[in-house]
């Protein structure tokens, strides 16, 4: 007797198949797949199209893009606040629908969190070539524009068979639901393989649950561990994404409070600590506070847990300058655990958090460094008051002005998104996280343009949560375009808008490297052609508010106030747009950059800059 099969297209079979995915990790279950992204052409409209139309949304529910790379940072907002236990999938045409999709596979892949990209591919028979929009490779026939997904892919195929979909959806279900292989997964789909029938074994469609698995630290390198930390005098903890992802914050508050050891945090892990916890010291590395900064050049231990050690958290390699420093590194994936270096516990956060707390029973830090550490934190946080206060409330604001403002207005639970320009240095070093999932900066890949459709995603997943997309002018042209959906939808994401007239951040940076903020400015040209003439006239508040969305200016520290407060009141995704005085009142940066400066050169500017480079050059080395 046979065993049970079903006639579907391909297509139909996937959707179908991924309807019936789940996570589970702790007792808790989610779907996997939670809903799919989709802009449609002729490369997947009468395939995946079709089939998520004859699905329905009870089945999988389909949300409606206007820009290919903001549906997969839709996506992944979506993952990381659900700590990677629940996924979305995007599906796009073949030609530049898919080829739009490479920079948010690489924001996935980069920051470790899953996302499922099923584009449209050329006709697996070769029938009607060269079709519409297709890439013809002269010596590689097989070559498609969705090649250039593999690099920045966890797992890539292309399924030129119906029945080749089976094996193949079961290895992208595994790579998603791992968090030690996790990022993004890409099923490149030929068109006419999609809308191919074949008769599927009923099997493939069963309620199937992906174990997400809390790995415990090796024996042995759990007890050379707990040898290497009760020997250290300046131990130093380093969180990272991984903790929130393990949802492992009251371990390490435990393991914080039992030993005495303070944290510093990446831009990923800030807020595995509450603000206000005697121990948490904020951020570390280019961005980072004083007191973080401090403890990492005098530290003895460094004790990494979840984090992948950018060059922003390791200051380029200079900022760690003990001559005795160690590193021990936790970390679920040993590529990442074994960095400068290290000893390892390659194990999940919680259980190797608990696992260390166990075997450090009775162990505390000396209480003169706790004292250290707490004055450290005490007079920054005067430093945090002062970026925050405004003495003026008729006063055009700060940015970091505007930030106090915010962190006046805002609860506990309410989540603010950034990911690039100058903000997220101001963010890392001045924002007071009050919860676990409240500070979400993308900066694995710093993409500008994350932060509105990334909002969607944080949503989507916290229905009720309050959410702020924080972007500056320069970033908002990059990727407005989901304010539709997010107006579609009825989402009510705030977007807090700064208009500085150009990309402060690089201009910063180039003034820093030598460049004297060439080609940063959004400016008329001058008579001498460069732009350096009058502000550009742009209107950014009437671009919002003709896409959508309910408009809010605020030219005044109280009207800012005052429209912060509406904004989190409201029901409908609300734009507040604020002028802000570029005055710098952001504390400056207490570690240095890796930024290459020209070896040689004739304008004053850059001869400095590289004076100075080669000053901090001198202090790099290697941890071995």
């Amino acid at each position: 007797m046979s065993a049970p099969t079903r006639r579907l297209t391909t297509a139909q079979a996937l959707v179908r198949f991924l309807s019936a995915q789940y996570t589970e990790r702790d007792g808790v279950r989610r779907r996997l797949i939670a809903g799919t992204w989709g802009i449609f052409g002729h490369g997947n409209v009468a395939g995946v199209g079709q089939a998520l139309l004859e699905a329905g949304e009870n089945v999988m529910p389909f949300h409606q893009g206007r820009n290919e790379q903001s549906m997969v940072h839709a996506a992944v907002g979506h993952a990381r606040q659900l700590n990677r236990l629940s996924a979305q999938a995007v599906t796009t045409s073949i030609g530049p629908g898919a080829t739009n999709l490479v920079t948010g596979a690489a924001l996935a892949t980069i920051n470790r969190l899953p996302v499922l990209l099923l584009p449209g591919d050329y006709f697996a028979s070769h029938a009607p070539d060269p079709l519409l929009q297709q890439l013809e490779h002269p010596v590689e026939a097989d070559v498609s524009v969705n090649d250039t997904l593999r690099p920045v892919s966890r797992y890539f195929d292309r399924i030129t068979r119906p029945e080749a979909l089976i094996p193949s959806a079961l290895q992208a279900m595994r790579v998603l639901a791992d968090p030690a292989e996790t990022g993004a997964v890409t099923l490149a789909l030929p068109q006419d393989v999609q809308a191919e029938a074949y008769d599927w074994p009923e099997e493939f469609f069963a309620e199937r649950v992906w174990y997400v698995r809390r790995p415990a630290p090796d024996p042995v390198e759990l007890t050379a561990a707990v040898e290497a930390i009760r020997s250290a005098e300046r131990p130093l903890i380093v969180a990272g994404g991984g903790v929130h992802h393990s949802e492992a914050e009251q371990a390490l508050k435990a393991f914080v409070e039992a030993t005495g050891i303070p944290v510093a945090s990446t831009q990923a892990g800030k807020g595995s600590l509450r603000h206000d916890h005697p121990a948490d010291l904020g951020g570390i590395g280019h961005t980072g506070t004083a007191v973080s900064d401090q403890l990492a050049r005098s530290a003895d231990l460094v004790i990494g847990v979840g984090t992948r050690y950018t060059d922003f958290t390791t200051a380029s390699g200079t900022l760690f300058q003990n001559p005795d420093v160690r590193f021990l590194n936790l970390n679920i994936t040993g590529f990442d655990a074994h960095k400068l270096a290290a000893r390892t516990l390659v194990c999940d956060a919680r259980s190797g958090l608990e696992r260390l707390a166990e075997g450090l029973a009775g162990h505390r830090v000396p209480e003169a460094y706790e004292a250290e550490y707490r004055a450290g934190k005490d007079r920054w946080d005067e430093v945090v008051e002062a970026a925050y206060r405004a003495d003026d409330d008729s006063a055009v604001p700060t940015q970091t002005q505007v930030l106090g403002a915010l962190d006046a207005t805002v609860g506990d639970d309410d989540v603010v998104i950034n990911a690039a320009g100058s903000l997220p240095g101001d963010l890392h070093k001045l924002w007071r996280s009050r919860s676990p999932r409240q500070y979400h900066l993308e900066y694995g890949y710093s993409c500008m343009g994350y932060e509105i459709p990334a909002g969607i995603g944080v949503q989507q997943a916290a229905p009720g949560t309050p959410v702020w997309a924080l972007v500056g002018d320069g970033t908002y042209l990059m990727m407005p375009t989901e304010i539709v959906t997010a107006v579609q939808e009825g989402l009510p994401v705030n977007i807090v808008l700064l208009q500085n007239h150009g990309y402060a951040s690089i201009g910063g940076l180039s003034q820093e490297t030598g460049g004297e903020r060439f080609g940063t400015a959004y400016r008329f040209r001058a008579a001498d052609g460069t732009f350096t003439g009058a502000p550009l006239p742009v209107d950014l508040a009437a671009n919002a508010a003709s896409l959508g969305m309910d408009v809010l200016r605020a030219k005044t520290v109280r009207e800012l106030r005052e429209a912060l407060a509406a904004a989190r009141a409201s029901d409908r995704p609300t734009c507040v747009y604020v002028e802000t005085d570029p005055a710098a009142t952001a504390p400056p940066a207490e570690a240095w950059w890796d930024v290459p400066v020209a070896e040689t050169a004739t304008r004053k500017a850059a001869v400095e800059a590289r004076e100075r480079y080669d000053r901090h050059v001198a202090d790099r080395r290697h941890h071995l």
